[in-house]
């Protein structure tokens, strides 16, 4: 089950701005007084134990590149120590990067390709939880900016695919991803201002939903402040830019809805609602 942001009600969007463009992040890798040790740790364990960072170190350098089976033993073996939730059945290819890993939670069964990311950076937030039997593809990046990524069991995630989250990023069980999505959850800069950068005028931020049993085509782009209902389809190279219902095939730059998959249903289907509330 998709994990909901524990102040968000089914369906309800919480907005929430900060002051300035500049992460609690950058602002302490910015900060003279701390040793380069430090930011580090800072950007890549998460904690200040030197023995943790010594053995993030040996994964990062000796075990992550390295070919074949003993290499995919030694990762899974490793892993289940560092992270802070890891299931049975664990496959971790070659030179998947790690950050934060006390932040990250994984299922049973899960499948992680070479050059993946997963990188559960922030200040106080839960980081990334993937439930069972989910695959993430080669290269593909689960980035937390301060905020949280949820993803349901049985979801496939293809190569390239980028999941970004400023806040909340929600995505339900039985998900298919096409190669090179982007779900853009890090916000939304303000740029109404121009006496100043852009980048000093902070951020909304918003945070994503995406439903159970969706399928996003290939190159899909999801915009902060989406959501995206159950059972959708949302064709090749789509800009989501606002919510998508239940069951409807969307598609088009800005993606404008184009019918209602229970239209062309069978009758017989069991699983449809022809008459939801």
């Amino acid at each position: 089950m998709v994990k909901k942001d524990p102040g968000q009600a089914p369906g309800e969007t919480h907005q929430y701005d900060t002051d300035t463009g500049t992460t609690r992040l950058q602002g302490s890798l910015s900060d003279a007084s701390t040793s380069s040790l430090v930011k580090y740790q800072t950007i890549n364990t998460g904690t200040d134990s030197l023995l943790f960072l010594l053995a993030y170190e040996l994964y990062t350098m000796l075990l992550a590149p390295l070919p074949g089976a003993v290499g995919y033993l030694l990762r899974k073996w490793v892993l289940k120590r560092m992270l802070a939730d890891c299931g049975t059945g664990l496959i971790v290819g070659r030179n998947v990067t790690i950050r934060h890993p006390g932040k990250i939670r994984l299922g049973d069964n899960i499948a992680i390709d070479d050059y993946a990311v997963l990188d559960a950076k922030g200040n106080e937030i839960q980081g990334i939880v993937i439930g069972d039997n989910v695959m993430l593809g080669g290269g593909a990046v689960l980035s937390c900016k301060d905020g949280n990524i949820s993803i349901g069991g049985n979801t496939n995630i293809a190569m390239g695919c980028i999941i970004q989250s400023g806040r909340q990023v929600s995505i339900g069980e039985k998900v298919l991803f096409g190669a090179y999505c982007y779900v853009v959850g890090g916000g939304d800069h303000r740029s109404t201002r121009v006496d100043i950068p852009i980048m000093d005028q902070g951020q909304t931020i918003k945070g994503i939903t995406i439903g159970d049993h969706c399928w996003l085509g290939a190159d899909v782009k999801v915009i902060d402040g989406v959501d995206i209902g159950r059972d959708a389809v949302l064709g090749a190279g789509a800009v989501v830019t606002r919510d998508v219902p239940d069951y409807a095939v969307a598609a088009g730059v800005p993606a404008e809805v184009l019918r209602d998959r229970r239209d062309s249903a069978p009758d017989t289907d069991p699983h449809i609602d022809r008459d939801p509330e």
